[in-house]
C-alpha cells in the first residue's frame, strides 16, 4: 500500500476539482461538498486498489457524482439570492440537459481525459458518446446564449463559487475510511458465517456442534466492531457481477462486459423486458445496470445477460421494491411474452424468486430472470437466449446467488447466498382477478403473430365458456365470486367465435366436487345424445384437493362444416372453473399447449377467495 502521505497529497490536489464538477452536476454546493468528502472516505477504504490506478481521480469521481445526485435538492440555486447571475445562468442551462448529456459536457470541459476515456467513464460506446457530446454542447450553447467555442468560459465563474470551501483534515478522512473498512470487515465475517450456516457447513468439535466461533469477549467485539457509527449504506458499480462470473451461464462461450451505467432518469432507453418503470424504488439511492454479451459463434444461439441493482433507504422500502420487481415479471405486459414457470430460491439473500419467460416475437427467445433482496438492496439478473433450446434454471439461479454475494457484507445488505435450492411455486398473484388466467399465461397460435388481448373481467351472469355438452352453470344460488373473461386477437381477421374464455366461481367444498362430477357426467353421455358430436378425453386427474379434466370436442354443424374446441373443467379446493378454446382450421395452439394452459388455470384458482367472501 502506498503511504498515507500519498493519499493526503491526492486529497488536497483533487478535492476542489471534484467539488467543482459535482456542483456543476447538481447546483447544490452543500450536497456536492458532502459527496466529495464521502467519496474520499471510500477512496481511503479502497486505497490499496485505488492507488494503483494511473489516475485515481477517475475512481473517486463516479462515487462523488453519484453521492451528489442522491443528496441534492432540485434547483436549489434558485433560493440563493446572493448567487452570481452568471453562475445561476450556467446552472440553469445545465439543469435543462439530460443527465447523460450533462455528464458528457462536464467530463469534456472540466477534466483532461481523452474522448475514449470519457466515453468509458460515462459508460457509453465512443460513437454514442460523441453524439451525446455534440447534442449537449449545441443545446447548452443555445440555452446559455453563447457560441459553442465559448462554452468552456461559462464554467469559470463556478470556480469562484467553490473556492475557499472548508474541508476536513486528511487525517480525519483517513480515520473515517479506516472505521469504514473495519465495519465492512466485521459485516463480511458475519455474512460469511451466515452463508456457511445456510449452505449446511458447520464447525464441529468432539462430535458436537460448536455454538459460536469465538469466546464471549470476541463475540462482543464482533457485535460492536467500533465505537464509530457505521457508515451509511451505499452501492457502487464495484458491487456488480463481472464477466468472469457470468460465464457460468455458458462456460463454453466468451463473455464480455458491454456497458455499465447509473440507473438515472434519461440515462438510457428500455432497461430490460417486462420492466414497467426505470426504478422499482423511485425514492431509493444509487442504482446501476450492467450488460453482458458473448462473442458470436456459428450454429450457436445469441446469448446476453444483464444485472440491475437498486439501493433503498430502508429494508421496508426494499421489500416493496422486491415485490414491484417480481410483479413486473410475474405479470409481464410485453406483447407475446409468456410466463413458463415460477420458482422460489432458498438460501439466496433474504428473498429470491426465479421466472422463466418466452418471447414469441421473432426471433423467439427464452428469458430466465432472478430477483433477490439482501437487506436494503434488490438485484435482478436476466439471461436471454435465442431459440427453443431446453431451459436451464440451475446456472441462472447460481448467477443470482453470485450477485447477492457480490453485494453481501457491505453496509445496507443482509443475508448472503449459499447453494441455491429451486422450488417450483404457483404463479404470483397478478391483476384485478388473480384467480383467473391472464395474457401472460397464454401460448401462441399458429400463423398469427399478433398478441392476445383480454376483455374486462365481469360478473358471470352467463357462462360464456360453456359448451353444448357441458352446460356448466355458474349462476346458481350457492355460487359466489363468479367471474368471466375472454381473450381474442384483434385485427387478425379471425372468425367471431375464435378465442379463449374462462369462467370461475367458488362453492362450498362438497358442492364444488359435485359441480365437477356433474359436468364430467354430462360430457360422458354427450356422444350418445348428440349425433355428430365426438369427444376425446385428453387429461383426467382427481384428488381431495383438486380436479382437472380436459376434452377435445368436435360438433358437425353441416355436412361441410364442423366446430372444434378444447374444454377443461377445474377445481382447486372450493374454486371451480371452465376453460374453453375455439380454434380455426389454420389458427390453433401447438400440441400440448392447451393442456399446459389448463394446468396454469388450475394453479391460479388457488388465489380465488373463499365462498361467500363478498367477491374479488
Amino acid at each position: 500500500m502506498r503511504a498515507p502521505e500519498d493519499f493526503d497529497a491526492f486529497y488536497k490536489d483533487a478535492r476542489e476539482r471534484l467539488l467543482l464538477q459535482a456542483y456543476a452536476l447538481t447546483g447544490d454546493l452543500p450536497a456536492a461538498r458532502a459527496a466529495v468528502r464521502d467519496a474520499f472516505i471510500v477512496a481511503w477504504h479502497h486505497w490499496r486498489k485505488v492507488s494503483r490506478i494511473e489516475d485515481p481521480e477517475t475512481s473517486v469521481r463516479p462515487h462523488a457524482w453519484a453521492h451528489a445526485q442522491r443528496r441534492h435538492t432540485a434547483r436549489v440555486w434558485h433560493r440563493d439570492k446572493s448567487l452570481d447571475p452568471e453562475v445561476g445562468a450556467t446552472l440553469d442551462a445545465l439543469g435543462k440537459l439530460g443527465v447523460a448529456q450533462r455528464k458528457m459536457l462536464l467530463l469534456t470541459t472540466l477534466t483532461t481525459g481523452s474522448l475514449a476515456e470519457i466515453a468509458r467513464e460515462a459508460g457509453l460506446p465512443r460513437d454514442e458518446a460523441e453524439r451525446e457530446l455534440q447534442t449537449a454542447t449545441a443545446r447548452y450553447a443555445l440555452l446559455r446564449d453563447v457560441e459553442s467555442t465559448q462554452v468552456r468560459e461559462t464554467f469559470e465563474p463556478l470556480r469562484t463559487q467553490v473556492a475557499g470551501a472548508r474541508w476536513p483534515r486528511a487525517t480525519i478522512i483517513r480515520r473515517a475510511g479506516a472505521a469504514r473498512r473495519r465495519t465492512h470487515t466485521s459485516l463480511g465475517v458475519l455474512g460469511t458465517v451466515a452463508a456457511l450456516a445456510i449452505s449446511g457447513f458447520v464447525v464441529t468439535q468432539g462430535g458436537t456442534v460448536r455454538p459460536t466461533l469465538t469466546d464471549p469477549a470476541q463475540q462482543q467485539t464482533l457485535a460492536s466492531p467500533s465505537p464509530v457509527s457505521a457508515p451509511s449504506a451505499e452501492l457502487t458499480s464495484d458491487d456488480l457481477l463481472g464477466a468472469d462470473q457470468v460465464t457460468r451461464l455458458a462456460p463454453d462461450r466468451t463473455w464480455f462486459e458491454e456497458r455499465t451505467s447509473e440507473l438515472t432518469a434519461g440515462a438510457e432507453g428500455t432497461l430490460a423486458p417486462c420492466r414497467q418503470g426505470r426504478f422499482a424504488d423511485p425514492e431509493g439511492g444509487q442504482a446501476f445496470v450492467r450488460r453482458f454479451g458473448t462473442e458470436p459463434e456459428k450454429k450457436k444461439p445469441d446469448l446476453t445477460a444483464l444485472q440491475i441493482s437498486e439501493l433503498s433507504v430502508s429494508e421496508t422500502a426494499a421489500k416493496r421494491a422486491f415485490r414491484t420487481s417480481a410483479a413486473w415479471y410475474a405479470g409481464c405486459m410485453d406483447q407475446r411474452m409468456q410466463l413458463l414457470s415460477t420458482a422460489a430460491l432458498d438460501h439466496v439473500g433474504d428473498q429470491a424468486d426465479l421466472f422463466v419467460l418466452r418471447s414469441w416475437k421473432a426471433p423467439v427467445s427464452t428469458l430466465v430472470v432472478g430477483v433477490a433482496r439482501t437487506g436494503h438492496v434488490v438485484t435482478t439478473t436476466l439471461s436471454r437466449s435465442k431459440g427453443l433450446d431446453s431451459i436451464d434454471r440451475e446456472a441462472p439461479a447460481q448467477l443470482l446467488a453470485a450477485a447477492v454475494n457480490a453485494l453481501c457484507g457491505s453496509p445496507g445488505t443482509g443475508t448472503c447466498a449459499g447453494p441455491p435450492k429451486i422450488s417450483d411455486i404457483a404463479p404470483l398473484a397478478i391483476g384485478d382477478a388473480p384467480g383467473m388466467i391472464s395474457e401472460v399465461d397464454l401460448p401462441p397460435v399458429t400463423v398469427v403473430s399478433k398478441p392476445w388481448v383480454g376483455t374486462q373481467v365481469r360478473k358471470a351472469v352467463a357462462n360464456y365458456a360453456a359448451s353444448g355438452c357441458a352446460r356448466a352453470r355458474f349462476a346458481v344460488d350457492d355460487m359466489s365470486n363468479a367471474l368471466t373473461r375472454s381473450f381474442v386477437i384483434p385485427n387478425a381477421t379471425l372468425p367471431a367465435e375464435f378465442g379463449i374464455t374462462q369462467t370461475v366461481g367458488t362453492l362450498p367444498r362438497k358442492r364444488a366436487q359435485e359441480w365437477i362430477d356433474a359436468v364430467r357426467d354430462r360430457i360422458a353421455v354427450c356422444v350418445e345424445k348428440r349425433l355428430g358430436t365426438s369427444v376425446t378425453r385428453v387429461e383426467n386427474r382427481s384428488s381431495d384437493t383438486e380436479d382437472i379434466t380436459v376434452w377435445h370436442l368436435t360438433t358437425e354443424i353441416t355436412d361441410q362444416r364442423s366446430v372444434h374446441y378444447l374444454m377443461a373443467v377445474l377445481r382447486n379446493g372450493t374454486a371451480v372453473s371452465q376453460l374453453g378454446f375455439i380454434p380455426t382450421q389454420k389458427v390453433r395452439m401447438r400440441p400440448g399447449a392447451f393442456l399446459a394452459l389448463s394446468e396454469r388455470a388450475l394453479d391460479r384458482l388457488r388465489r380465488m377467495p373463499e365462498p361467500g367472501s363478498g367477491g374479488i
